[in-house]
């Protein structure tokens, strides 16, 4: 059996920068031993797979997989799966697609050289075990944040850009951590605020460009800062450049992306 597999540099406009997904499409789904496999062979922070939906012309089904397990929501392989079936492909000559996933219906609509991801908001919130969590991630993260919070991921936020880019963290303490990952913010220099994620027991130790964790980063900028739409940056080693807005219960998260390769899976 042999797939079609394209690279795509996601929340960026050139390559070597953003974050990198393989996607995968398929006509039906393949076992999901094979599907977590072929993640770990590639070892991305995240490959997709994608299939044409039974709704119709536009929609597909969509999932996701670290090298270590499937997640339930996730920015750049979302975006780049678009790219593929609109730019590459041109599967759907619309000016958006539906994917059905774990996550729900997420629309991602063209928009000039950009692509805009319809996402669920996951504000943070206070936590019970405030001072516990707050222990273990100053420990972890080599520095104490100003604030602990969390949804599904863990969310500490900073003073300053600077100390944010300073972290050194030790990914033996953060593979302990009780939620699926930590993301670390502060305000930008030249944006409105920045941040890195860690998720090192789900494969992935720091993720160049995390969408999913703009669901929560959103919500928290525009109560913070009395403003709706945002540019953010992650500021991973490569970086990559996201364009906010909040919508209440959505949030939508913009951004180029561009094809690095493409080939073929050989599973014979």
């Amino acid at each position: 059996m042999k797939l079609p597999v394209y690279i795509v540099d996601a929340f960026s406009n050139r390559p070597f920068s953003g974050n990198p997904a393989a996607i995968c499409p398929l006509n039906s789904w393949l076992p999901e031993t094979i599907l977590q496999a072929i993640a770990a062979e590639h070892n991305l922070a995240e490959t997709a797979y994608y299939m044409p939906g039974h709704q119709g012309p536009g929609h597909y089904e969509l999932r996701w997989f670290t090298p270590e397990v499937e997640v339930d929501l996730c920015g750049h392989a979302t975006l780049a799966s678009a790219f593929v079936i609109m730019n590459l492909r041109r599967e759907c000559l619309g000016p958006m697609v539906t994917f059905h996933t774990k996550s729900g219906a997420l629309n991602v609509q063209k928009d000039g050289d950009r692509f805009v991801l319809d996402f669920p908001a996951r504000p943070p919130k206070e936590l019970a075990n405030a001072e516990t969590a707050m222990a273990e991630l100053s420990s972890a993260l080599g520095a104490a944040p100003g604030t602990v919070l969390a949804a599904r991921d863990y969310f500490c936020v900073f003073d300053s850009e600077e100390q944010v880019l300073q972290l050194k963290p030790d990914m033996t303490k953060l593979s302990a951590i009780d939620r699926f990952a930590v993301i670390v913010t502060a305000p930008g220099t030249d944006c409105d605020f920045v941040s890195r994620f860690f998720a090192p027991a789900k494969g992935v130790p720091e993720d160049s460009v995390t969408g999913s964790a703009h669901s929560s980063l959103i919500p928290y900028w525009s109560e913070r800062l009395g403003k709706t739409t945002m540019f953010a940056r992650q500021r991973s080693k490569r970086g990559g450049e996201l364009w906010c807005e909040h919508r209440g219960d959505r949030v939508t998260i913009a951004g180029h992306a561009v094809k690095f390769s493409e080939g073929v899976i050989d599973l014979a």
